[in-house]
């Protein structure tokens, strides 16, 4: 692992005044630097009341001084934290005299860098403390906390493990070329094949959820105009949040809004209605409807209650993964009673968006879908991970379906890059440029 030589010092804690605020150290120079800010440097992993001084004697601040030497801390290295009261000029003086005693400031989210470089953390647990940090509710704080604890990355290991298993037989083959025909299609390797693709798909689509939680759901309202898309906005938003009029093609662009059920964040669209349109501002927004109906976990399409058609006919922008729900609207004006249908595994819902009726139904759907069936054991995951186990399984495909036509050795390269895929999730194989860009997104202090 690379070694860094440099002691590095930043604000822990939130920008703004409050009761505590907490400055970090980290390098080869944190233990003088506590001696000469805090006249002692304290006991491992004990909090000392100290006096912290500058370099005249004068004292900045009173507060707790906790030191944690390496190689047991965070970050792998001397590790010193100063908890001082929370005032924005107290906190920066403090790190300007670590600086002044051989610190420099340190970059966004280079101590969690640190500890994943001295092996403290895989690349996903780092990211999951991001996500921790970033959490908007309790589901998403729960799931990064189980990808933290490593839930995650053991399932991504055991994968690799068993690729590896399965590499060794196509890699015997080579070596015994003699016999490659017959090693290469032995029963062995097909049960291999079978057993990995599977784990492979369960752990891709727990992958999918878990982008979910850590993004939120991000739900699409379609149909055709005057349908009833803004009144449903409105209703699951509980505010007059897009405008409601008789008047077909009142929603120009995309409106967004986000709620959270039961501890599940969603993220609502709605977007104009999909017609054909020689009207220049309303063509607009049809484009970038069908532009977020491109990137949509979950597509909302409103019919009215005269419509013919009650199944879910998808535009050609929606994922193939994307879950579609069939609202029949305006139920009210029949009088007739909420209801949900389920018919070759799509949802029909009938509702009242201006009265209500219905609501608890849609809430209670969209509930369900974004808990993904296994909350209890989610875990957090970020889009470049789902990338990652999507092309492992793709070259998983090319080699399975090489077995009974490719040479060993394209097979092998084939696994050799699902393997290298893998590790990328973990940080086992990745590059400079990944690591900056993943870590330049953590706060400055984590």
């Amino acid at each position: 692992m690379p070694q860094t030589t440099e002691t590095i010092a930043a604000i822990a804690t939130p920008n703004g005044r409050g009761g505590i605020g907490v400055v970090r150290v980290s390098g080869g120079a944190a233990r003088a630097i506590a001696k000469a800010l805090c006249g002692t440097v304290p006991a491992p992993r004990h909090a000392q009341f100290v006096e912290f001084a500058d370099a005249e004697g004068t004292v900045i601040d009173r507060g707790l001084a906790l030191f944690f030497p390496a190689p047991h801390s965070f970050t792998g290295e001397d590790v010193l934290e100063l908890h001082a009261h929370g005032s924005p000029v107290v906190l920066d003086r403090l790190v300007r005299r670590a600086c002044e005693l051989g610190a420099r400031p340190a970059r966004a989210g280079e101590f969690s860098e640190r500890a994943f470089l001295s092996g403290k953390l895989d690349l996903a647990q780092a990211e999951a403390i991001a996500d921790l940090i970033a959490a908007r509710s309790e589901a998403q704080a729960h799931a990064a906390v189980r990808s933290l604890e490593g839930e995650f990355s053991r399932r991504v290991d055991a994968l690799a493990q068993t690729l590896v298993r399965l590499r060794v037989e196509i890699e015997a083959a080579i070596d015994f070329s003699e016999d490659a025909t017959e090693s290469a299609s032995q029963p062995k390797v097909e049960l291999l094949f079978a057993e990995i693709t599977a784990r492979l798909d369960a752990l891709l689509a727990a992958a999918r959820r878990g982008v979910r939680l850590t993004d939120g759901l991000h739900a699409v309202i379609v149909g055709a105009p005057n349908v009833g898309k803004s009144s449903l906005l409105n209703a699951l938003a509980g505010s007059d949040r897009a405008i409601v009029t008789d008047i077909p093609g009142t929603t120009r662009d995309v409106l967004r809004e986000s709620i959270v059920l039961d501890g599940i964040e969603l993220t609502l669209a709605d977007t104009a209605g999909l017609r054909e349109s020689s009207d220049v501002v309303e063509g607009e927004g049809i484009r970038r409807a069908r532009a977020e109906l491109a990137r949509a976990d979950l597509v909302l399409t409103v019919v009215e209650r005269s419509a013919p058609q009650k199944t879910c006919t998808l535009p050609t922008e929606v994922p193939s993964f994307a879950t579609c729900i069939v609202i029949v609207n305006k139920i009210d004006l029949d009088g007739a009673e909420p209801w949900r249908d389920e018919r070759a595994g799509v949802v029909t819902i009938g509702l009242s968006a201006r009265t209500g009726a219905g609501m608890d139904l849609l809430r209670e759907e969209l509930k369900r879908i974004a808990a993904g069936g296994e909350s209890d054991g989610a875990f957090s995951a970020r889009s470049r991970h789902v990338v990652a186990l999507e092309r492992a399984a793709a070259r998983l495909s090319d080699a399975r379906a090489g077995v009974a036509t490719a040479t060993p050795e394209l097979i092998a390269e084939d696994l050799r890059a699902a393997q290298q895929a893998l590790g990328e999730i973990t940080g086992t194989f990745t590059s400079e440029d990944l690591l900056g860009a993943i870590f330049s997104t953590f706060c400055v202090g984590k």
